[in-house]
């Protein structure tokens, strides 16, 4: 099964992201911090690389923070700042707009100069299901925009003023047209920001398990109580047995468990986990 979903709002999103950056003065980046290399789209990378980018790793309550830290080095420089965020939570709203103010600093200041007080305009922008409506009703304190748990909740953008001197854009999660590598494809389906009705949860829930494996061993025995397995199907097969997942005729529901396991990790049931 190779993974692949574009709908034709997100090429839209895309062409009016790209419009929209004339008016903006920083680009806040949000980052599923389960899979912080994966979530970065090439389509918006080549729009925003001039801007000033904050990057906002959210659902860090369901990640693993050391090895966020460690990936995150190698993407420092002058023009980036970055910012670990519960969307579940409140408190933080006030730090990331005083990132942002300070992404702009040359703009506030040469207003300031002037006696004049600017106001600092940035884009909110990520893949689908990261979180970005959520955070954008956070900066504002009240719910400005629709959300949900699901990919493709937003379905154009829209301005919203955010308090003192701030104005933010709101776009669609986007992905890109053709995802080459489908482990990356992989990685998003996992996390949700791929419309799960495209999806073969069998498929989906035997790789993710051969996948988690591979970087936290004991996952699938601490949760599943699996000490080995040959292949997903299997552990997906021992999952369904343990958990007397049945279907018509009595038998075993592989489906059942594939969602069982991917609805663990998105739950955060298995552990705090970072994929990249």
């Amino acid at each position: 099964m190779k993974i692949n979903w574009f709908p034709g709002h997100m090429n839209k999103a895309l062409k009016d992201i790209s419009e929209q950056l004339k008016k903006v003065d920083v680009v806040t980046y949000v980052l599923d911090a389960r899979i912080p290399l994966s979530s970065f789209n090439p389509s918006l990378d080549k729009l925003t690389q001039n801007k000033p980018t904050l990057f906002v790793l959210n659902k860090i309550d369901l990640a693993d923070e050391k090895r966020v830290k460690d990936l995150l080095k190698q993407f420092e420089n002058k023009n980036t700042d970055f910012v670990f965020y519960n969307s579940t939570l409140s408190g933080k709203s006030d730090i990331i707009l005083n990132k942002i103010k300070q992404l702009a600093h040359e703009k506030v200041e040469k207003y300031l100069s002037k006696g004049v007080k600017t106001t600092v305009r940035t884009m909110v922008v990520g893949i689908p299901n990261s979180g970005k409506s959520t955070l954008v009703n956070s900066l504002c304190r009240k719910a400005k925009t629709e959300t949900g748990d699901r990919a493709g909740v937003t379905k154009r953008g829209q301005w919203v003023s955010v308090g003192d001197c701030v104005e933010v854009y709101d776009t669609p999660g986007t992905l890109y047209p053709n995802i080459e590598n489908q482990n990356i494809a992989k990685k998003l389906a996992y996390v949700g920001s791929v419309r799960d009705e495209i999806l073969d949860f069998v498929e989906i829930g035997g790789a993710f398990a051969c996948d988690i494996v591979k970087i936290y061993p004991d996952v699938l025995k601490n949760r599943y109580e699996i000490d080995s397995f040959q292949d997903g199907f299997d552990v997906l097969n021992q999952i369904a047995k343990k958990r007397k997942f049945l279907c018509s005729g009595n038998e075993i529901d592989l489906e059942r468990a594939g969602r069982t396991i991917i609805d663990d990790f998105r739950k955060g049931r298995l552990g705090k986990l970072t994929l990249d």
